[in-house]
């Protein structure tokens, strides 16, 4: 059961200035102060209430460093992964100054997980990301939302209904269309497998049989290992994999669908691409040359926003964090830096 959690999450899994730095303060430890009230200190974890149609719950949230200029939220895959793949930010964004906050969604690991199917909307997790904001004190002087993959979605959506709330978009390893994305999977990553294995594969989801151990025997060299993660196999670092042991497969499958080319859950019809001009935040796509994303189309969708620009990562894949990092973080801290202000 376990590898086949791990591999059916990550189809949807299927950014020259000075370093930006705190304000001077007389107390030099001002960086690293805890947020957490009162007398207990719970090292930057808040476990918020969030109103829902169906009653309130909790999301888990962690914040790293204190800049009042640059609050970065991480918004993770999936849907209903958790935010410990990004954990490899801590090996390059605190020494720059910069603030982030892990944050799982409602219904991944370190979240409350209600059994109602009705919450599992992309309006609804808008709303969500939302009260995170209030709750954290985020605001268009320092707020950067940074979405990966399935987050990619939810920070567009985001963006789309409150961009007012916000200072910078960072779109990683998304495109703006699912049905562009299947396109591209289908007839580009598909034919780029041996046909003898991308035969085998269109059989076992010909007969919807998705959980056979060698549907996955054949994905994870040919697909996984090529568009997800290019790090050798028995070397996926200890974050992505703790990140993918943890993804609740139930809300994954309902928005995603179960099937590895292409999405057929309650996200098959989004489309935001011809929205893209109503953003007028700035906005970093990342994409990546060897991602289950189409590099050529996220670098169409940076010149749709009003404010965009592109980082290619040219050896990375859809976790272009984990096996791209050079390219990843030097662009992403590059662009906070020239936006920060």
């Amino acid at each position: 059961m376990r590898i086949q959690t791990t591999l059916l999450l990550l189809a949807a899994l299927f950014v020259g200035c000075q370093p930006t730095t705190p304000p001077k303060s007389d107390n030099t430890n001002d960086y690293l102060k805890d947020p957490s009230t009162g007398a207990v200190k719970t090292g930057g974890v808040q476990m918020i209430p969030i109103k829902t149609p169906h009653g309130e719950f909790k999301v888990w949230t962690k914040r790293v460093g204190n800049n009042p200029k640059v609050k970065v939220l991480l918004l993770h895959g999936g849907p209903a992964c958790t935010h410990e793949y990004f954990e490899c930010f801590d090996s390059f964004l605190p020494q720059e100054g910069i603030e982030y906050i892990y944050y799982d969604q409602l219904g991944s690991f370190y979240a409350d997980q209600p059994k109602n199917d009705s919450l599992w909307t992309t309006e609804r997790f808008v709303e969500e990301v939302e009260q995170v904001r209030q709750a954290l004190g985020l605001n268009k002087d320092n707020f950067y939302l940074l979405g990966h993959s399935w987050g990619g979605i939810l920070a567009m959506e985001y963006a789309l209904k409150y961009q007012q709330n916000m200072k910078g978009l960072i779109i990683s390893n998304m495109m703006a269309d699912c049905h562009a994305y299947d396109k591209y999977a289908d007839e580009v990553l598909a034919k780029q497998m041996p046909k003898t294995v991308l035969d085998s594969i269109k059989m076992f989801e010909a007969r919807k049989d998705y959980k056979n151990p060698k549907y996955f025997e054949l994905l994870m060299p040919h697909f996984y290992n090529q568009h997800v993660c290019r790090l050798p196999l028995d070397q996926w670092p200890d974050p992505m994999q703790r990140g993918l042991n943890h993804v609740n497969s139930d809300i994954y499958v309902l928005m995603q669908g179960p099937s590895e080319f292409g999405i057929a859950g309650r996200l098959e019809d989004w489309d935001r691409s011809k929205d893209l001009p109503k953003i007028g935040v700035p906005t970093l796509v990342i994409g990546a040359t060897h991602d289950t994303m189409d590099p050529e189309y996220m670098k169409w969708m940076s010149t749709q926003v009003q404010k965009g620009s592109f980082l290619l990562c040219p050896n990375g894949s859809h976790m272009s964090m984990w096996d791209d990092q050079a390219t990843y973080f030097a662009g992403l801290l590059d662009f906070l830096k020239k936006t920060a202000g």
